[in-house]
């Protein structure tokens, strides 16, 4: 085994899995779980959204030439598992079941080679770990959660609209402010690009895609910077309200990228 398998460390939601030491730790503090259903979660931990499935789990936990009974076995130590992570075979947050071939593990998951003290202390001095992770949240009624996420893509969708049906007017400021006529372009390809990522983040919410914490965490990187780029959006309107006006409109909207993501999260833990 290398130094760096020695000192890998997993980290997801608040939990934390160290396989040099087969410790598998909820803010900090240990949690219970034997040796084959660590074994197991690190496998997955190793691939996050990606298939692990049932023989490659047997051939590395269990052994070729094993001869108990494998399938039990591997349900009872996914169960295990899910009973660590306080997770659901039905609504799963970590774990999700792929039916006759395997297991996916569809949280986000980030790697360290750092000890767990000083790693928590890094994050704690600023960085991804300083936003809220699922257990820092409340489990509000799925329903609730899913109208607020609808009534958030609304909300930017009619930003975007306005904006494209205003386009004379906003390169009219545009040239009164002197600003360079290529940001009138930028305005238009983002806003081409968002519209249909709201319209996803809205059906999705909308039909209750089982998945969607997980694919917007891939999302939110490129939509948080985005996000951030037409929370200025409310300065295209400076010939109808005022200066502060637009500030204070821009200062929500600044918040708002973050507080979609908690709602993400919330869905994906929210009960019917």
């Amino acid at each position: 085994m290398t130094g760096d398998t020695v000192r890998r460390v997993f980290s997801f939601g608040a939990f934390e899995a160290e396989p040099a030491s087969g410790e598998l730790r909820k803010h900090g503090l240990r949690i219970k779980l034997h040796a084959q259903p660590f074994q197991v979660l690190v496998m997955l931990l190793e691939r996050p959204s990606e298939l692990v499935t049932r023989e490659e789990l047997r051939q590395r936990v269990w052994g070729s030439d094993t001869f108990v009974d494998f399938d039990h076995g591997l349900n009872s130590a996914v169960n295990k598992i899910r009973e660590a992570l306080n997770d659901s075979a039905s609504r799963p947050i970590y774990i999700e079941t792929v039916p006759g071939k395997g297991y996916r593990f569809i949280a986000p998951v980030s790697f360290s080679g750092m000890p767990p003290t000083e790693n928590r202390h890094r994050e704690g001095a600023g960085g991804p770990s300083v936003l809220s992770t699922v257990d820092d949240l409340p489990a509000p009624p799925r329903k609730t959660v899913r109208a607020l996420i609808l009534l958030v893509q609304v909300l930017y969708l009619g930003i975007y609209l306005t904006a494209m049906a205003n386009l004379r007017e906003v390169d009219d400021l545009f040239r009164e402010s002197a600003l360079p006529p290529a940001l009138l372009t930028i305005l238009v390809a983002t806003a081409s690009i968002l519209i249909p990522v709201r319209l996803y983040l809205a059906a999705a919410a909308a039909f209750d895609l089982r998945h969607l914490p997980a694919k917007f965490a891939r999302l939110f990187p490129i939509l948080l910077l985005l996000d951030l780029l037409w929370s200025l959006s409310p300065f295209l309107l400076t010939h109808y309200i005022s200066a502060g006006f637009a500030l204070g409109l821009t200062a929500i909207l600044v918040y708002l990228p973050f507080a979609q993501r908690s709602l993400i999260l919330m869905y994906g833990r929210g009960r019917s």
